[in-house]
C-alpha cells in the first residue's frame, strides 16, 4: 500500500508547484514519477529495504532519496514544507473538476476561498462571478463537481478494491486457518464501483480467524468481531473502506458463496424459484423441510434448481436465469483468450514507459500483438505529437518488428475528434497507421444532437477503426457526456468501427450494460487499458470482467482475434 501513498504524496507535490507557478519539468516529473508508482507491480518497501529504488524506471536520485525518506521515517520533508505554505483545504479545491492550479490560485488569493465548502457557498451566492473567468454557467459547472467529489467519497473503484481485498485474502492465506476463502459482492460481480468488501472463509478454528482479520494491518476501527463474522474499517488511500468477513461451515460455503455473491435481485429469483419446488434456499444451504440437499458447492445450488452454473458477472436478474433453465449460457470471454489490445499509451506523450518497455510486457503477458496510440497533436495536456512527429516513429515501429519475431507492434493513434467530427490528423496521415482509435477530450457539454453527429462523422471516417471511452466519463469526477449511444452503436456496426471498453479504472467505459446493447446492435467490441505504464496492462482483467457482465464470447471481441483476422477487420 506504500506505492500508493507515495504516488499520491508526488502528485501533492506537483499540484503545488503548479499552484505557485513553479518549473513546469519539475512538475511533469513528480506527476510521472507518481504514475510510475501507481504502476509499479513490486511493493516499494521492498525494493527500498534491498536498495533498488533506482531500478524504477524515470526514478532519478532526488525522488529516490525521497522515496526513502518516506518508507524510513512515514512523510517527505520537502512535500510537508510546501504543505505548510497553503492554508488546509486549498488543495481538495482540484479534486472539483475545472478548479485547475490557476484558479485555485485566483481564488485562494482574491476571494480568500480555501476549502471545498467555501467554495460551494461561493458558488452558490454568485460570489465567483466576481473573477474574471467565472461566470453563471461557471458556478453552475463547479456545483454540480462538488456534487461528484462528494458522491465519490463513499465509493471504490474495482481496480483499488481488488487491490485491497487481495492483500486481505494473503494476510488471511498466512496468518489465519483458512480452508476455502474467496471475495463475493459486487466485487465478485465485477462491478466498476465497490461500496465495500465481502470476504467469505471457511475454517476449523473460527476465533483465530476472527483474530487475525480483526487485528492485522490498516484495521482502523473494529465495528464486529465474532466466530462467525467481523467487520472493520481499513484505511485505504487515505480513506476507509468497510470489509466483512463471514466464516461458514464446509458443507454451506457454497450456499454462502452464492448468497453473498448476489446480486439481491438475482437471489430473489432464486428463492421464489426454490419455493415452487417445495424448497428453502439460503446461506447456509437448499433444505427440503428439515433435510439439507444442496449447499457444500455454488453448482449444487443451481442444480438443485434445475439450473446450470451462471457466471458472477452475469447474475443481475436480467434474463440469465432463464438461459440457465435452458442449457443456453454463453461460453463468456476469458482472460486467457485475449491475444493483444490497441489503447496503450507510453513516454512519447503522457505514458511513463518508453514503447520498449510497453511491449516488453505485453510480450510477458503471452499476447501476440500489441498496439501503440499515441495522442494526437490537439491533446495539449498529454502532450500529443504533431503529424511530423507521430509518423517519423513509423521506423521505430518496423526496427521492433523485425527484431521480435513471433509478436507483432502495430503503429497506431489515439486522435482526437475535433469540432463537427473532424479528426486531429488529416486523412492523408491517418491512412499511414495500422489503427486509428477516435476520442473525443474537449468540449464535453454539447447539446446531445451535435455531440451525436460530431461523435457519427468521425466513425464514419474510413480511417477511423475503433471509437474510444465513448461516453467520457471519469467516475466521481466527470459526468458522461450527452450522446444518443443507440446512434453511435448503429454508425460502429454499419460502418465495421469498432467500439471500446476502457478498464482504466475511473473510466469502465463502455460498462457492461452499454457494451451488451452495442454488441446486441451488431457492434465488435474492443477491450483496452489505455495504459499509462507497463503495470497497467494488467487492468485487462477487469476490462475482461466489464466484457463478462455485457455477455460477451471470445468472437465478439476483438482483440481476442488472431492478427491476421485483426488486420483484416483494421483495413
Amino acid at each position: 500500500m506504500r506505492n500508493q501513498e507515495i504516488a499520491d504524496r508526488f502528485n501533492e507535490i506537483a499540484d503545488m508547484l503548479d499552484i505557485l507557478g513553479e518549473d513546469a519539468f519539475r512538475i511533469i516529473s513528480y506527476r510521472r514519477a507518481a504514475r510510475q508508482l501507481e504502476a509499479l507491480t513490486e511493493d516499494v518497501e521492498d525494493l527500498v529495504r534491498k536498495g533498488r529504488v533506482a531500478s524504477i524506471p524515470g526514478i532519478g536520485q532526488a525522488l529516490g532519496e525521497k522515496i526513502t525518506e518516506y518508507v524510513t521515517t512515514g512523510k517527505i520533508r520537502y512535500h510537508e514544507e510546501l504543505k505548510a505554505r497553503f492554508p488546509p483545504g486549498v488543495l481538495d479545491m482540484l479534486r472539483v473538476r475545472g478548479i485547475g492550479p490557476k484558479k485555485v490560485k485566483q481564488l485562494w488569493q482574491e476571494l480568500g476561498i480555501t476549502d471545498i465548502e467555501t467554495l460551494r457557498k461561493a458558488a452558490q451566492t454568485h460570489r465567483l462571478s466576481k473573477l474574471k473567468g467565472f461566470g453563471e454557467k461557471t458556478e453552475e459547472k463547479i456545483l454540480r463537481s462538488i456534487e461528484l467529489v462528494k458522491e465519490g467519497e463513499s465509493l471504490f473503484l474495482l481496480a483499488p478494491a481488488h487491490a485491497i481485498a487481495e492483500v486481505v485474502l494473503a494476510h488471511l492465506r498466512k496468518s489465519a486457518p483458512v480452508g476455502q476463502l474467496a471475495a463475493g459482492g459486487s466485487l465478485r460481480r465485477m462491478k466498476e464501483i465497490v461500496h465495500d468488501i465481502d470476504i467469505l472463509a471457511t475454517s476449523k478454528n473460527p476465533g483465530a480467524v476472527a483474530e487475525a482479520f480483526t487485528t492485522m494491518p490498516g484495521v482502523r476501527e473494529v465495528l464486529a468481531s465474532g466466530e462467525s463474522k467481523s467487520v472493520v474499517l481499513l484505511a485505504a488511500d487515505e480513506r476507509l473502506i468497510q470489509v466483512d468477513l463471514r466464516i461458514v461451515e464446509p458443507g454451506s460455503w457454497g450456499a454462502a458463496l452464492q448468497y453473498d455473491t448476489g446480486s439481491k435481485d438475482h437471489n430473489i429469483h432464486l428463492r421464489t424459484m426454490a419455493q415452487k419446488r417445495g424448497l428453502t434456499l439460503n446461506e447456509y444451504g437448499i433444505f427440503r423441510d428439515e433435510k439439507k440437499i444442496a449447499g457444500e458447492t455454488e453448482e449444487s445450488v443451481y442444480q438443485s434448481l434445475g439450473l446450470h452454473w451462471i457466471p458472477p458477472e452475469m447474475r443481475e436478474d436480467q434474463g440469465e436465469i432463464e438461459l440457465a433453465a435452458g442449457g443456453e449460457l454463453p461460453r463468456l470471454v476469458e482472460d486467457k483468450n485475449i491475444r493483444g489490445e490497441f489503447h496503450v499509451h507510453t513516454n512519447a506523450t503522457d505514458g511513463v514507459d518508453p514503447v520498449e518497455a510497453m511491449v516488453d510486457r505485453a510480450q510477458e503477458l503471452g499476447y501476440a500483438y500489441v498496439g501503440i496510440s499515441d495522442h494526437s497533436v490537439s491533446s495539449t495536456v498529454a502532450f500529443g505529437l504533431s503529424a511530423e512527429q507521430a509518423l517519423a516513429r513509423r521506423d521505430v515501429f518496423r526496427v521492433m518488428n523485425r527484431e521480435r519475431k513471433g509478436f507483432s507492434v502495430l503503429f497506431g493513434t489515439e486522435c482526437d475528434i475535433l469540432d463537427g467530427g473532424e479528426m486531429d490528423y488529416p486523412d492523408e496521415v491517418l491512412k499511414e497507421f495500422d489503427f486509428v482509435i477516435g476520442a473525443v477530450h474537449s468540449r464535453f457539454t454539447l447539446p446531445i444532437k451535435e455531440m451525436t453527429a460530431r461523435i457519427v462523422a468521425a466513425i464514419r471516417n474510413p480511417y477511423v477503426n475503433i471509437l474510444a471511452h465513448p461516453t467520457t466519463r471519469k467516475i466521481g469526477q466527470r459526468d458522461p457526456i450527452q450522446v444518443d449511444l443507440d446512434d453511435v452503436y448503429a454508425a460502429c456496426a454499419s460502418t465495421g468501427t469498432a467500439i471500446e471498453i476502457d478498464a482504466y479504472p475511473d473510466r469502465m467505459d463502455l460498462n457492461g450494460t452499454q457494451a451488451r446493447a452495442a454488441h446486441n446492435a451488431g457492434c465488435v467490441i474492443a477491450v483496452d487499458t489505455d495504459s499509462h505504464a507497463k503495470g497497467q496492462l494488467a487492468w485487462m482483467h477487469f476490462g475482461v470482467g466489464t466484457a463478462r457482465r455485457a455477455w460477451l464470447t471470445a468472437p465478439d471481441v476483438l482483440n481476442a482475434w488472431p492478427l491476421e483476422k485483426v488486420r483484416d477487420f483494421l483495413h
